[in-house]
């Protein structure tokens, strides 16, 4: 059985959703089309999405294509719900990416193509809207090969032809030689070859609403995307890419099965353990259906893994991972019943199992929490979930930006067991310096003392990062363990375990906040703001009212290019302003201006340092540590 794990991608609105159906009730799994206007899509299933008329959720749906099984993953297109693209994109076959003849290529579009050409991800583009007043299909053409991709090609003989030849030598010699010897069919397996290889994408045309150029782009999905025969005899690997809690609570597995395959009562490698799979639903025919197995090449459900997103299952798949960039925004959720702070905290943690980018910080002091977001929107999806799934009805703080602190130069400290100051029976030495991803490093000998207590250090070290000198997650920092010692099991005389005397991993854990902030001190950390990439097009006579914008939102523009009457500005902003020049630039340029931005990275703040409120023991202060941590000095 031959599969295609298709992803369907967009900018938001671009009629994503719209291409789904009509896709489906081409195939005959439905049989009327859904309106997204209506809230009657196939797979915009949850009631916000049909509320507001977006996607928030990837949802797959299958049917058949000749001989090809279809496994179609409508994914969001709203830049605040990227992470479920991400997480889409790693058990992709091949996708088509939707764009609207009206607006063209827009901010998420070309983030989307992006990706999809670094992971080597087969692309389709189809022009959608071509119904609609203001469609332009030639403009939109030349802002693909400008902007997205410059082996786009119509799907016109002639140009299908000037395209392989550019891209292909032996093509040009071998046609210039024997014309004749290409016909149609040998011209697609060229041309085949090349979209498998990311190499060529073939532009459709047409409307997902009357129906135009759908069978076209439906004969490039069935012969121009890579459709597999995966290896069912092979050991198993699989990838979970989302997961969902039925209504009793139990857990859905949403599983890409690269080879092997896997029934009822198996049981499954699992990270360093295993689980047992107790029911498998496969999609077939447009819905879910229970079945005994689910083999390799198809996207399954199963229940009764105890699993997070991203997790293997057998063997690692030889998958890229999409890297898009993280949440910069804040806020702190609130329940309007103070007898929900308990259960709120609870329904969160079990949103992130849905949603990993989704991190959260508890204060217990104040009893708050903290979510991280990549947009407003989030705050209304997080709000109404909570409200219709948990019974929960909450606030939100302003929302505010997340920053990350990164270390100066270096810095050592160490704590001696036996001496006054440490009330722990461990010895703990770090010493901290700059360093690409966060890593620990051992400087004492492995065998020094049992693996637990490293292995606590380790555990420590990581969760103190979380929060640095000024209350951010330090980032890029390389961590030595570099002095270590405690004290052997003892027992008294009738041989029961004397823990005032005896070494616990617990000391390792409570002593490396103390060492590791000390560390930290010497070395010094410098607090970074996300930066965004933007490019701006405004009427070249606003150009003045734009750049003192831009000054004001301390932006700063790396190049200006003016052509026709037209102004393009490309440089770097703060990601705590894009929304404020958003706002502003309707009236600065007559509401002609429009401007794109993509996470581009961290600079050092300037000015002011902004710090965070701590939610840990706060090992900055030793004695207010020390009271909490033992309940004495």
């Amino acid at each position: 059985m031959k599969t295609l794990n298709l992803g369907i991608l967009a900018h938001v609105d671009a009629g994503k959703t719209s291409l789904t159906e009509r896709l489906l009730h081409t195939a005959g799994i439905i049989g009327e089309l859904g309106s997204v206007d209506d809230g009657s899509t196939q797979t915009d299933t949850l009631a916000l999405e049909r509320a507001r008329g977006i996607t928030i959720k990837a949802a797959v749906v299958s049917f058949a294509l000749g001989d090809v099984t279809v496994n179609l993953i409508d994914t969001p297109g709203h830049p605040d719900f990227i992470a479920e693209v991400e997480r889409a994109l790693g058990v992709l076959d091949g996708a088509v990416l939707v764009l609207s003849a009206v607006e063209g290529v827009q901010a998420q579009t070309r983030v989307l193509m992006r990706t999809l050409r670094r992971l080597g991800i087969p692309v389709l583009l189809f022009v959608n809207k071509l119904d609609r007043r203001g469609a332009d299909p030639e403009r939109v053409f030349q802002e693909i090969t400008g902007k997205l991709t410059p082996t786009a090609v119509t799907m016109a003989p002639d140009r299908v032809i000037d395209l392989l030849a550019t891209l292909d030598e032996d093509f040009l010699t071998g046609y210039l030689t024997a014309p004749d010897a290409f016909t149609p069919s040998r011209l697609r397996a060229e041309l085949t070859a090349k979209v498998a290889e990311g190499r060529a994408h073939p532009v459709y045309f047409g409307s997902a609403i009357t129906g135009a150029g759908i069978d076209a782009l439906r004969d490039g999905i069935e012969n121009l995307l890579p459709a597999k025969e995966a290896d069912v005899h092979a050991p198993l690997s699989g990838t979970v890419f989302k997961v969902e809690r039925a209504p009793g609570g139990e857990k859905i597995a949403y599983v890409r099965l690269f080879s092997g395959s896997v029934a009822v009562r198996d049981k499954v490698p699992l990270g360093d353990g295993e689980g047992k799979v107790t029911a498998i639903s496969v999609f077939d025919n447009g819905s879910a259906v229970p079945s005994a197995s689910a083999e390799a090449g198809r996207i399954a459900k199963l229940s009764g893994l105890d699993v997070r997103i991203g997790d293997v299952l057998g063997a690692r798949p030889r998958t890229r991972e999409a890297r898009f960039s993280p949440p910069t925004l804040e806020t702190v959720v609130s329940p309007l019943r103070p007898a929900d702070r308990g259960p709120l905290h609870q329904a969160l943690t079990r949103l992130t199992e849905q949603d990993p980018l989704i991190g959260l910080r508890h204060d217990e002091v104040r009893q708050e929490t903290s979510v991280s977001l990549y947009g407003e929107v989030q705050k209304e999806v997080i709000q109404a979930t909570l409200a219709d799934e948990y019974g929960i009805d909450v606030t939100f703080s302003e929302t505010t930006t997340i920053c990350v602190e990164r270390v100066d130069g270096t810095g050592s400290a160490v704590e001696l067991i036996g001496t006054a100051s440490n009330p722990f029976l461990a010895t703990v030495g770090l010493r901290v310096e700059p360093g690409s991803g966060t890593s620990f490093r051992l400087e004492v000998e492995l065998g020094s003392m049992p693996y637990s207590f490293i292995k606590a250090v380790e555990d420590a070290v990581k969760e103190t990062l979380r929060e640095g000198i000024h209350g951010w997650e330090v980032r890029d920092c390389a961590v030595t363990m570099t002095h270590s010692g405690y004290y052997a099991r003892q027992s008294h005389a009738h041989g029961t375990f004397d823990k005032s005397m005896s070494s616990t991993a617990g000391d390792f854990r409570d002593l490396t906040p103390l060492v590791l902030m000390e560390a930290l001190r010497e070395a010094g950390t410098t607090v970074h703001e996300p930066l965004h990439r933007f490019t701006l097009q405004t009427p070249a006579d606003t150009l003045g009212p734009v750049t003192a914008l831009l000054a004001r939102a301390r932006a700063v523009p790396r190049t200006t290019l003016t052509k026709d009457g037209t102004a393009e500005l490309e440089g770097e902003i703060p990601a705590a302003k894009t929304h404020e020049v958003h706002q502003l630039l309707p009236s600065a340029t007559r509401g002609e201006g429009a401007m794109e931005t993509s996470f581009h990275g961290y600079r050092p703040v300037r000015g002011p340092v902004p710090s965070r409120s701590r939610t840990d023991h706060n090992p900055l202060e030793r004695k207010e540590y020390l009271l909490r941590v033992l309940r004495r000095v």
